[in-house]
């Protein structure tokens, strides 16, 4: 046996060192499979507790209740709604001046049976005898209770339906656009306030004393755009001679609806203030007559001719 050997039998054998790793703080041990969060959790729960200890945060007042608490702001807020209630009331008196607002939902007063009454008025004009509107207590009665009287719900329709059926003639032609679309709608809304402006001034001028209301003229003047649809839509299924065949009856049919409507709203005045029948006034009042019943039939083909090809 070798000293060697001997020396290391004979010394103690000392334990080997190693190096444990000291976990610094904030830091989790790294022979941990899993974090506790247990700690954590309980400071959060802890910082999240109301001082009183129940648990729950303390509810602060909103910056709202606190405005609407404050007597200023409520004398502001009144003040306020008082001043818009009284521009409305001004606006709307202001409105009523030239178009009676209050007075619109009479004329959409309509039913199913008095349109049909109406658009057979429209193309038959001349088999109607009674043209007088029916009064109640000094009211003219509702558009579905008289076929006489005017509405704007079959001019207002019309209007539209003549707007989509342009757009209709122009694209089976290929000459479809918006911009086109529009400037036909454009037209003829622009024609329709030249007519009611000129009418308003010739009775003016006239010194015609009637009852006659700037939108009974919108009415009276829209029943056209039916028979404009009619043209046109035979235009597209028999060519011209069928837009002309139509369009001539529409136009001697709305002449015809004219004279017998306006004459009772423009002449009848004439007669009760007891003006003579061959007067010089009773006869401007005749040709004014006849000249918005001629307009109509000039109106319908200006706004339709371009329309079929």
């Amino acid at each position: 046996m070798h000293p060697a050997g001997l020396a290391a039998a004979g010394t103690p054998r000392q334990p080997s060192k190693r190096r444990v790793p000291v976990s610094q703080p904030g830091m989790a041990d790294p022979h941990q499979l899993f974090d506790d969060t247990s700690s954590a959790q309980s400071r959060g729960y802890g910082a999240q507790r109301a001082p009183g200890g129940l648990g729950y945060p303390t509810a602060s007042a909103s910056p709202q209740a606190a405005f609407l608490g404050d007597p200023v702001s409520n004398m502001a807020m009144a003040y306020g709604s008082s001043l818009a209630a009284q521009g409305k009331e001004l606006v709307d008196k202001n409105i009523d001046r030239f178009i009676p607002v209050t007075k619109l939902k009479y004329y959409f007063a309509v039913d199913t049976m008095y349109v049909g009454k109406k658009l057979g008025l429209l193309f038959f004009p001349y088999l109607h005898q009674d043209w007088e509107v029916q009064y109640q207590q000094d009211t003219p009665v509702a558009p579905r209770f008289d076929v006489n009287a005017p509405d704007l719900y079959i001019p207002a329709m019309a209007f539209i339906t003549y707007v989509l059926v342009a757009g209709l003639a122009l694209g089976t032609q290929d000459r479809f656009s918006p911009d086109l679309l529009g400037l036909q709608a454009s037209s003829a809304l622009a024609w329709l306030t030249l007519e009611v402006l000129a009418i308003l001034l010739s009775l003016y001028l006239v010194t015609v004393n009637t009852d006659l209301t700037t939108v009974d003229l919108v009415a009276f003047l829209g029943y056209k755009y039916v028979g404009m649809i009619g043209g046109v839509l035979m235009g597209l299924l028999f060519g011209k001679i069928g837009y002309y065949v139509v369009l001539g009856w529409c136009c001697v049919s709305i002449f015809v609806f004219m004279i017998r409507t306006l004459r009772l709203k423009i002449l009848a005045e004439a007669a009760a203030e007891g003006i003579p029948v061959r007067g010089a006034r009773n006869q401007l009042r005749m040709y004014l007559t006849m000249a918005v019943a001629a307009a109509q039939p000039l109106l319908m083909y200006w706004l339709t001719f371009h329309l079929v090809r």
